[in-house]
């Protein structure tokens, strides 16, 4: 899969925002590999939801955000994530506000 593809090539990314619509539960194990090489990580998903921010949380995003996404939002949080140094966790730096995770 093309996904599977540019995680074998871009080990060392900065950021990475996963949209999980139309993906199935496969998706939860690249965001692990993500999280494992360090990379943080924002969940774009299509719905609110307790499972998907459980899941999310789970498999080491540092937030979820609900489309349709507020733009000023999506920037503040990116500015924020790559402010970090690498290797933080913070509980996944825990952007809790009743759109992220």
């Amino acid at each position: 899969e093309a996904l599977d593809q540019t995680l074998d090539q871009n080990p060392g990314s900065d950021l990475a925002l996963v949209d999980i619509t139309g993906f199935d539960p496969s998706i939860w194990s690249r965001c692990a590999r993500l999280h494992d090489a360090n990379t943080p990580l924002l969940v774009i998903s299509p719905r609110q939801s307790a499972a998907i921010q459980q899941e999310s949380a789970l498999h080491g995003a540092h937030g979820l955000l609900v489309k349709p996404l507020v733009m000023r939002e999506l920037s503040t949080l990116i500015r924020r994530l790559l402010d970090k140094p690498q290797g933080f966790d913070d509980e996944h730096d825990s952007l809790a506000s009743g759109r992220q995770a």
